[in-house]
């Protein structure tokens, strides 16, 4: 790529059930770790080849939320381009799931905005909710029901037709290969076997956007193997773009195109992994040795006790 033209963003500055259903061109060689401001912010140009087309179909700008005194997003700004699989990976604590909230209309910003396929979160909220799957980190499917329960009442409320029901309900369940499972209890469920029924549930409209919000937590390597391959799936069939967070550094590096590192809510540092983890100094350097260079040695399993314990509370409903 080196000599030609690369895209990238123009500007990194930092400054329950229900809520699922709710580039300018530089001549500059990629792999350059470039400082912005006073503030620490790295930014690397480039982005590895994968098929996607190069609109924007969401742009931050400069989004903040506070919380009393705390600044829990504080001005991130970042593009995602149509068939990208995104990145958002950070310390705990450092704003990556109320950046997911912002974007996905259930928490309304304190300050900038975002524009989804054109849409501003803030003035056109019901038309983005158009575009969007949502996997929260908490479990969204409830186990005193079976699958093909849980995946109704979805559809229910999405508003479908009996017949899209039984057609839409029918495919997602082979899809995510439930379908001799479908009138089992959910929670007589294997982990991989929940998250693939909720990230059915978030495909039932085939949306344009998913949002993934630690989808692979808890679960074994084999079951987050299986559950990219079958996402992988749906991305061969029809455009998907995917925004996702995950405390694997591992998955980022294999899965995504781009990775942003969030760091006391700004952005830290943006790129392809292969990027970043040149830009961290350190020959043979893995995505988590970027991690640290751009976090300042945050360890990526940190956090609070009420962190700690809705992980390990996710992790055991996962089996």
């Amino acid at each position: 790529m080196a000599g030609k033209k690369t895209k990238h963003l123009t500007k990194i500055r930092s400054g329950s059930n229900m809520e699922v259903l709710s580039l300018q061109a530089e001549g500059q060689a990629p792999g350059v770790a470039q400082g912005l401001g006073n503030k620490g912010i790295k930014r690397i140009s480039g982005a590895r080849e994968i098929k996607m087309n190069l609109q924007n179909v969401v742009e931050v700008e400069e989004l903040t939320k506070v919380f009393g005194t705390k600044k829990a997003v504080d001005g991130v700004s970042f593009t995602i381009r149509e068939g990208e699989i995104f990145g958002l990976v950070g310390p705990n604590g450092a704003g990556k799931t109320t950046a997911v909230r912002m974007l996905t209309t259930l928490l309304p910003p304190s300050g900038g905005t975002a524009r989804i396929f054109g849409h501003d979160i803030r003035r056109e909220a019901a038309q983005v909710r158009k575009f969007l799957g949502y996997v929260p980190q908490a479990l969204s499917a409830d186990g005193d029901l079976t699958g093909f329960e849980n995946l109704l009442i979805f559809a229910k409320l999405l508003g479908m037709s009996r017949r899209e029901q039984k057609t839409r309900i029918a495919e997602i369940l082979e899809q995510m290969e439930l379908t001799e499972a479908a009138h089992k209890l959910v929670k007589y469920y294997s982990g991989g076997m929940v998250r693939r029924l909720e990230i059915g549930q978030a495909m039932l409209t085939r949306p344009r956007l998913l949002f993934l919000d630690e989808p692979t937590v808890g679960l074994d390597p084999v079951a987050r193997g299986r559950v990219w391959e079958l996402l992988n799936s749906f991305r061969s069939a029809y455009p998907l773009t995917v925004l996702m967070t995950t405390h694997y550094m591992e998955e980022a590096d294999l899965m995504c195109s781009r990775v942003a590192i969030m760091n006391h809510g700004r952005l830290a540092a943006l790129g392809n992994p292969a990027e970043l983890k040149a830009a961290a100094g350190n020959p043979g350097a893995t995505l988590e040795d970027a991690f640290r260079f751009y976090t300042g040695g945050a360890c990526e399993k940190e956090g609070d006790f009420r962190e700690l314990q809705r992980t390990r509370r996710l992790a055991r409903r996962l089996g």
